[in-house]
């Protein structure tokens, strides 16, 4: 079993009130695992936890056997990649967001690849050009998540990504992080709502009043 991500005894708090209690996990390398459970319960604070975007109150987070802690946050976060639910785009153009990742590693631009994936999202080779201002909010999140994987990170944090997507958008961003699952190895570790997506998810954590209630394998649906 090759442990990629884990966490010892995580607990958060705020204010004196408990967000996470005790949460001892381990995630498998090159899985898919889904963390469900009631509104308020803590599941997008403890994918931010995995993200280093928040930090636990008590316990440690392992990357790869090392706590997260002792990797610099801007190396951490080239292999441990979050997605928000809202994505944000800046500058004007797609091309703006997509040159990113390639500015913050020195790195020229591959044009070819960045066109190669807008296409695996189903959007024309031509939005590299296209405002950001005339994409839909669909083509926005697929946008933002093409960001994410220009560069592949071992794993991709899904913060209910594809709600208040219309359904062929959420049929896309679904099929196509499948494939980054199965072709390329990709963990992805997810935080969702959808009764459809929980329904076909292969691994399940459910977290209720901030504790981890149950872990379940489910069979490929």
């Amino acid at each position: 079993m090759d442990i990629l991500l884990a966490t010892e005894a995580v607990s958060y708090e705020i204010e004196n009130k408990n967000i996470l209690s005790d949460i001892t996990l381990s995630i498998e390398k090159g899985s898919q695992t889904t963390i469900i459970g009631p509104s308020g319960g803590g599941k997008s604070t403890l994918l931010k936890i995995f993200a280093t975007l928040l930090s636990p109150t008590s316990g440690t987070v392992f990357f790869q056997g090392t706590p997260s802690t002792s990797y610099k946050p801007e190396d951490y976060r080239k292999k441990v990649s979050y997605c928000f639910q809202q994505p944000t785009l800046f500058g004007e153009t797609v091309f703006d967001n997509l040159l990113f990742p390639y500015t913050v590693r020195n790195k020229p631009f591959d044009e070819a690849h960045a066109k190669s994936l807008l296409q695996e999202v189903k959007l024309s080779k031509d939005y590299l050009q296209k405002k950001i201002t005339e994409l839909s909010g669909g083509e926005k999140q697929r946008v933002a998540l093409l960001r994410n994987v220009l560069f592949l990170p071992e794993i991709l944090l899904l913060d209910e990504v594809t709600t208040g997507l219309d359904e062929e958008s959420k049929g896309i961003v679904n099929e196509w992080l499948n494939q980054l699952n199965q072709k390329n190895g990709t963990t992805l570790i997810r935080v969702t709502h959808d009764n459809e997506e929980i329904q076909q998810a292969k691994s399940t954590i459910r977290i209720v009043n901030g504790r981890m209630e149950a872990s379940n394998e489910l069979s490929s649906q």
